[in-house]
């Protein structure tokens, strides 16, 4: 089934004048180009923030998820159980560095200038994303979406120092379940461009896939979406050190 692909003048008319009052983003894929979480987990490797051993056993435990022997979930929450034992200012510091570097040149200029309208209309604007939320922070801070409005992956910091527990890792029906925990049981208008993201999407009054996966693609069919596809963003490059294919999360 054929759905409707908007351009970006029809994209942009459709999100204002569904006239929302809250709108939920997706970061990586549908905000910017790549898998944010990843790249700065390689990057942390060459900076000297993660040792080799740590990077190792994450690529095993990446192989084994490629397999289908380790969730979506779990391999997301690793991601950042890996950064155990530093201090928190230190990551939240190297993470502002790489989204400097490596995600703001990724933005789809497309989605900044959506976002900054929505802004300028007085939208309570929030991030929903699995990867860690030091990085998702620093990666919407330009959208002007604040950290009390970040649900992203998350470990418990005591005196300063990231230990390995589990706030919160938001994917699949986990966004959706973090939606409603903060009262968004029915947010206005979601944006989000892989399967993961289907479960906050069906919670919206308005769901705009944004950049979408094939299985994203048929939901939409399903649901009677249409989507929207940006253009590729002037610095969409790979960041250092690699990236793995965990996008859109």
């Amino acid at each position: 089934m054929q759905i409707p692909r908007w351009t970006a003048p029809e994209f942009e008319r459709l999100v204002l004048d569904s006239n929302p009052r809250v709108a939920v983003f997706d970061c990586d894929g549908t905000l910017w180009s790549g898998d944010s979480g990843s790249g700065f987990m390689h990057w942390s490797l060459e900076q000297g923030l993660v040792s080799r051993s740590s990077c190792d056993w994450m690529d095993s435990r990446y192989r084994a998820y490629l397999a289908g022997a380790v969730s979506e979930e779990r391999i997301c929450g690793e991601m950042v159980q890996i950064y155990a034992g530093l201090s928190e200012q230190e990551v939240r510091s190297g993470a502002a560095l790489y989204v400097r570097q490596f995600v703001e040149p990724r933005v789809f200029a497309e989605m900044a200038a959506l976002v900054a309208a929505l802004s300028r209309a007085g939208v309570e604007l929030w991030a929903v994303s699995s990867t860690n939320k030091w990085v998702v922070v620093e990666g919407v801070r330009q959208f002007g979406i604040p950290e009390p409005r970040v649900l992203a992956a998350e470990v418990r910091t005591v005196q300063g120092l990231i230990t390995t527990e589990i706030v919160d890792v938001p994917t699949g029906e986990g966004k959706a379940t973090a939606l409603k925990r903060v009262g968004l049981a029915r947010p206005d208008a979601v944006f989000g461009n892989s399967i993961h993201d289907l479960a906050m999407l069906e919670l919206a009054r308005h769901a705009f896939p944004v950049n979408p996966s094939p299985a994203l693609i048929e939901a939409a069919a399903r649901n009677g979406w249409g989507y929207f596809r940006p253009e590729k963003a002037e610095g969409d490059v790979a960041a250092v050190g690699g990236e793995s294919s965990l996008s859109g999360r």
